[in-house]
């Protein structure tokens, strides 16, 4: 009989669900077992409890999740909106031209110059700056943590690189001014280095930047199988081989994250560059010289006292608008590598 049943499509089931199945499928066993006599109000029944049942406190924390995602969708949209509000005052005006806003190479709003190209370079020269300190560094060290560290070793060092992450900006801008500029100034020549300028602003950005860098790298290359190890150790390579060769690799796609995004710190970075990379709009690629950043700019027309809805003061919210959009462009050129650059192990 149960050749007979399996034929004909019943499984190998738990008697209640084997008698349910009978039941649909329209069979009658000729003498059904003790265990499977249930009638059809029994199975019925048997539906009813296992049902799925409301719970409420899943919904509960379902709709608070919601709530938390959309609240950062909210603020995001709402930051674009005021920027881009306050950002069309500052166009609308009759002597503000889009095209010398974007080209020109002076930036005097208080005589009618609103070219954004020195703020823009000394944004762009100390990010680059720092991201020759940072990214090395901070590659190195992460591979060193992931590969060659003992776990003593590893549970030492890496808090000592997480406190860097936990100082004040404003200390770093102070140390840059007080340390690193003097120790240049030695090394360089006081003729040739500034007091206020964007080498030592870079430097130090760097070393703020590097605990990022390093968490988020580190992270990237643990998460690589050892299985991917052990298949290159059984091939006989050394581990520097098989750090560079399959493990830097597969994570590369973390470890680029971790690059653009350290670019978009150094980028979006404001006491550091208002302490020692100087108050003055250049327009100039000697690093040794001082020059503001954007950052830098927002930071000190805010602070002053400017007439509302005037170009000086409607001024910051277009350059606000601009740094909004090269951080943007960064993260979404961050997703893009990610994605390409993605492995997945089962």
């Amino acid at each position: 009989m149960g050749a007979r049943l399996a034929a004909r499509g019943v499984a190998s089931l738990s008697p209640p669900l084997f008698a349910e199945s009978l039941i649909k499928k329209g069979l009658r066993m000729e003498h059904p077992p003790t265990a499977l006599r249930i009638s059809t109000a029994q199975v019925e029944s048997i539906h009813s409890r296992l049902k799925k049942r409301p719970r409420h406190s899943e919904n509960v924390i379902q709709a608070a999740l919601f709530i938390a995602g959309a609240i950062s969708i909210l603020t995001t949209l709402g930051i674009l909106y005021e920027l881009g509000k306050e950002a069309l005052l500052f166009f609308a005006s009759p002597e503000v031209n889009l095209l010398d806003f974007l080209t020109g190479t002076k930036w005097q709003p208080s005589i009618g110059q609103f070219g954004v190209l020195p703020l823009v370079n000394a944004t762009l020269m100390t990010s680059f700056i720092a991201m020759f300190i940072a990214l090395p560094l901070g590659l190195a060290a992460a591979i060193y943590l992931s590969e060659y560290a003992s776990p003593r070793s590893r549970k030492i060092l890496k808090p000592i690189l997480e406190i860097l992450a936990g100082v004040p900006t404003v200390v770093y801008g102070y140390f840059a001014l007080t340390f690193m500029t003097p120790l240049l100034r030695a090394l360089l020549g006081a003729d040739n280095v500034q007091i206020y300028n964007t080498l030592s602003a870079g430097l130090v950005m760097g070393i703020m930047i590097l605990p990022l860098v390093c968490s988020m790298s580190e992270d990237a290359l643990s998460s690589v199988p050892h299985s991917l190890r052990e298949a290159s150790f059984g091939l006989g390579a050394t581990r520097l081989e098989t750090t560079l060769t399959v493990v830097v690799p597969a994570a590369l796609s973390g470890i680029i994250a971790a690059f653009i995004l350290g670019v978009s710190r150094a980028v979006g970075e404001t006491m550091i560059v208002a302490v020692a990379a100087g108050s003055g709009p250049k327009f100039t690629f000697n690093p040794l010289q001082g020059a503001e950043t954007m950052t830098g700019y927002i930071a000190r027309i805010s602070g002053g006292d400017l007439a509302y809805d005037t170009p000086d003061y409607n001024s910051i919210f277009a350059i606000g608008l601009l740094l909004f959009l090269i951080t943007l462009g960064l993260n979404i050129l961050s997703r893009r590598l990610v994605a390409r650059y993605r492995e997945v192990y089962e």
